[in-house]
């Protein structure tokens, strides 16, 4: 079928996105397979790098058949591959495993704003390889033990409906709190891996960050995922759930930056944007109310560590702007003014 149609505003911002996200991913794949000794890590990594450059070169297409300028992305500029491993033990599939699910996310949003069959066509494509490579980085993690699942439960033995408003109380003073249901447990777990991931990366950026104000931005955020860490398994502990997300993965002790400021600082600002949406799943599908407070409380935190970020990235000129609108005003008042 022949595109008749202009590409829209939506179409145009969300692949404009993908495209920032995808040359990222690219440029970390350049260097985590550059520096892998583990085949069958090195094969997950070089089929996705294989397919993304697919699409990239597709987007690059649409781009220039519109008329509309390629963004510049992430290029070789923003990648050290002599630079010293900064992760060991398995760390480059979790990593990438943890871009997979912000991927899926952001693919859903993107195909309900597209219009045109060549673009839901690119995001039909890229959620195929995302879940494939998902679910092959999930297989790799726990077969080499560095992924912990989520604890056990009893099964349950019937059905029921919740009889009091009781249910959703989480803050007692006397008597015991209501027991985490699974999808509660499940959100809890989840949020306990992600930011055990977040804090490992983001403790690499802090080593070899060049820029001082980056450098203690990383490390705020260091301390932002330990605090979420341990609020978690502190409700999980309240509920006789022992349990640790912690990974087999480490960090060296390396100084030297595998990547860019630039490309670090936009990295974070991606893995902050999951935090917010994760959140406020977390919120929404939770019904202890303390469980639905912390995860409120976390996602306000994101959201400002979040915007610190942004504004060092324009400071720095690090942060491309995305396609806009025409600015009318100034546009007529331009012309007044010849």
């Amino acid at each position: 079928m022949n595109n008749k149609n202009p590409i829209s505003s939506s179409e145009l911002g969300t692949l404009w996105l993908t495209y920032q996200e995808k040359t990222l991913i690219l440029r970390v794949l350049d260097y985590f397979i550059h520096k892998a000794d583990d085949q069958q890590a090195i094969n997950i990594m070089g089929g996705l790098w294989q397919e993304l450059d697919y699409y990239v070169k597709k987007i690059e297409g649409i781009f220039k058949s519109e008329g509309a300028a390629i963004p510049k992305g992430f290029t070789k500029e923003d990648v050290n591959l002599e630079a010293p491993n900064l992760y060991d033990n398995g760390f480059d599939i979790m990593f990438i495993r943890i871009l997979k699910e912000i991927s899926m996310g952001m693919y859903t949003i993107n195909m309900n704003m597209a219009y045109r069959d060549d673009v839901m066509a690119i995001y039909e494509g890229l959620t195929a390889i995302t879940q494939k490579i998902y679910k092959l980085s999930t297989l790799y993690l726990l077969e080499k033990g560095i992924l912990t699942l989520p604890p056990n439960v009893t099964m349950p033995k019937s059905t029921g409906f919740i009889k009091s408003k009781d249910y959703l109380k989480g803050f007692k003073l006397f008597g015991d709190k209501r027991s985490l249901n699974d999808i509660e447990l499940g959100y809890l777990h989840h949020g306990i891996e992600t930011n055990n991931i977040g804090m490992q990366l983001i403790t690499g950026f802090a080593q070899c960050a060049e820029d001082e104000e980056v450098k203690q931005y990383f490390v705020k955020g260091m301390d932002l995922a330990k605090k979420q860490i341990k609020e978690y398994e502190q409700i999980l502990l309240e509920s006789d759930v022992q349990f640790s997300a912690t990974s087999g993965s480490t960090v060296t002790s390396s100084t030297i930056a595998p990547f860019s400021q630039k490309l670090m600082m936009f990295c974070v600002y991606l893995l902050n944007s999951f935090g917010i949406v994760g959140g406020s799943f977390g919120a929404v599908f939770s019904l202890r109310n303390d469980v639905i407070l912390k995860t409120s409380l976390f996602a306000k935190d994101v959201f400002f560590y979040a915007n610190d970020g942004i504004k060092i990235m324009i400071k720095n000129g690090w942060l491309e702007e995305p396609p806009q609108v025409e600015d009318r005003t100034k546009i007529i008042n331009g012309k007044n003014q010849k």
